[in-house]
């Protein structure tokens, strides 16, 4: 389905700065919908005089539907659309005319004109209707409650008429909470709740207010009910800058282990301040989950710390018997241990300072690139370059391939550029210094991974399934088992050798459960 801009901008012609201002009130107006109990539709203007397009609809929490069948991208005009022309042309809110019928289900039709506030302060022309449909099935004598929310609702429905509303969204905010379920409170111009609903009553009651909240001034109630004061004085004076006609940001406010989540929105129609809306939310079991969560994570993070300086300790303990053997070839096998394990503890090291279970690898294999050069055994001075990015990778999938590259690196290093003394390995003049390329691309839920030299190629008559040293049979081991994928070895079409892998990034459950 197409979206908000993209209907506007292929029908209409609004400005960027209309469309934004339609994006924002889609984006707040399920307050509106809420305390209306009814169905938001917004429409704009068409080319043809009468002719109207919905590029916005929403159903109220609070009361049923007026329409079973989704209205945007619907395109109307004549009779059906009287009271959003009348809205459109005279600027006004229509709340004349008849109850009308979709189907079984009567309805009650309103249309709210939306202008836009410039910078200098001005109402722009109207720009667009919302029309506000009411399902009058289920009509009955209105409760406190819902005059109270009926009255907020129209003083809200003003306020975008007047281009005021919604307010302009703070940095970092969203709007999934608080909705009007979770708990109003309307207060009056000096401040004092006129009204709240049970569940603001009941949110108090958690933070340890156990009177009833009408008559209350909610700024001096909010300093007197926060455990922290500097939390206390920031929620009360959030309430009195709604007051003032602005819009403050959310505030929570903790008190005796529970915590609540509070917005306070200017109520000002015709560009009078009347007083604000305040709503509620009782976050308390959030908040524990969130601490719980960043327990667990630093527990996590803490676990690496500690499996990296194990393995970190198992490293200098085999180097330090590599210094103490005397047979170099069981020197040689302790110092590419030293190695493999050193390559597992930078994942580790790197998932230490992360918040969950995954690592930007592409520092990781600058870092085994690196130390490939440094440590290899080979006379020859060999450059190391990364092309393409491997992105963040899981732990699971980052331990064992940081392995097999540690593997495929040092191999590269030390067998594809052998000293110049040796009988046929003299470089002409010219030829490229020797270099080892990583390349990595994602395709298809697949990474693709390249180690590419170019050295003196692959032996003759090597066999690329069984042939290799220890290493090259722990690099098959690790691609085909633990990592699922495949790994080709063979000679570059420019000479050198080449290692394809191919690494699947989706895990099956089966792929978890054998491993």
């Amino acid at each position: 389905m197409s979206t908000l801009r993209d209907l506007a901008e292929e029908h209409t012609q609004l400005r960027p700065a209309d469309i934004d201002h339609l994006h924002r009130i889609a984006g707040d107006w399920q307050l509106l919908s809420d305390l209306s109990f009814a169905d938001l539709l917004l429409w704009v203007p068409v080319d043809g005089e009468g002719t109207f397009l919905c590029v916005a609809q929403a159903r109220p929490t609070t009361a049923p539907t007026a329409y079973l069948d989704d209205q945007v991208g619907r395109i109307v005009g004549g009779p059906e659309v009287a009271h959003l022309e009348v809205a459109h042309r005279q600027g006004r809110i229509w709340r004349e005319g008849d109850p009308v019928w979709y189907g079984d289900v009567p309805a009650r039709h309103e249309a709210i004109p939306v202008r836009l506030r410039t910078a200098d302060g001005e109402a722009s022309e109207v720009i667009a209707v919302v029309g506000r449909d009411t399902n009058l099935s289920t009509a009955r004598t209105p409760s406190q409650l819902e005059l109270n929310y009926l009255t907020t609702a129209d003083d809200l429905a003003q306020m975008v008429a007047d281009g005021t509303f919604p307010p302009p969204r703070h940095p970092g905010e969203t709007t999934s909470a608080p909705r009007v379920g979770d708990g109003l409170v309307r207060l009056d111009a000096n401040g004092t709740v006129t009204y709240a609903s049970p569940n603001a009553q009941s949110a108090y009651r958690r933070l340890g207010y156990a009177s009833h909240l009408v008559g209350e001034d909610l700024a001096k109630l909010h300093r007197r009910l926060a455990s922290d004061p500097l939390e206390g004085t920031d929620a009360g004076n959030a309430v009195l800058a709604a007051l003032r006609g602005e819009a403050p940001p959310r505030r929570e406010i903790d008190a005796r282990g529970a915590t609540m989540l509070t917005r306070a929105l200017p109520l000002m129609p015709a560009g009078v301040p009347i007083g604000a809306l305040v709503l509620v939310r009782d976050i308390t079991e959030v908040r524990r989950r969130d601490r719980a969560l960043i327990t667990k994570d630093a527990t996590i993070r803490e676990i690496h710390h500690r499996v990296k300086n194990n393995l970190q300790t198992v490293a200098a303990l085999l180097r330090l018997q590599a210094r103490r053997v005397g047979m170099p070839e069981a020197r040689v096998a302790l110092e590419e241990s030293v190695r493999r394990v050193a390559s597992i503890a930078l994942v580790h090291e790197t998932l230490s300072l992360s918040s969950d279970e995954a690592v930007e690898f592409d520092g990781i294999v600058d870092r085994v690139a690196s130390a490939a050069t440094e440590v290899a055994a080979t006379e020859v001075t060999v450059g190391m370059r990364r092309q393409g990015s491997f992105g963040v990778l899981p732990a699971e999938i980052a331990t064992s391939l940081v392995m097999v590259l540690n593997e495929l690196l040092l191999n590269a290093v030390e067998h594809g550029f052998p000293p110049a003394g040796e009988e046929g390995t003299a470089r002409p003049d010219g030829a490229a210094k020797p270099e080892v390329v990583v390349s990595a691309h994602r395709f298809r839920k697949q990474l693709h991974v390249s180690v590419a030299d170019n050295g003196r190629g692959l032996p003759e008559q090597f066999d690329a399934e069984r042939g290799g040293n220890l290493g090259l049979q722990i690099v098959r081991a690790l691609i085909t088992g633990e990592l699922r994928g495949t790994i080709e070895l063979r000679n570059g079409a420019a000479g050198g050798t080449e290692a394809v892998l191919a690494v699947p990034l989706a895990r099956t459950p089966t792929d978890r459960l054998t491993t």
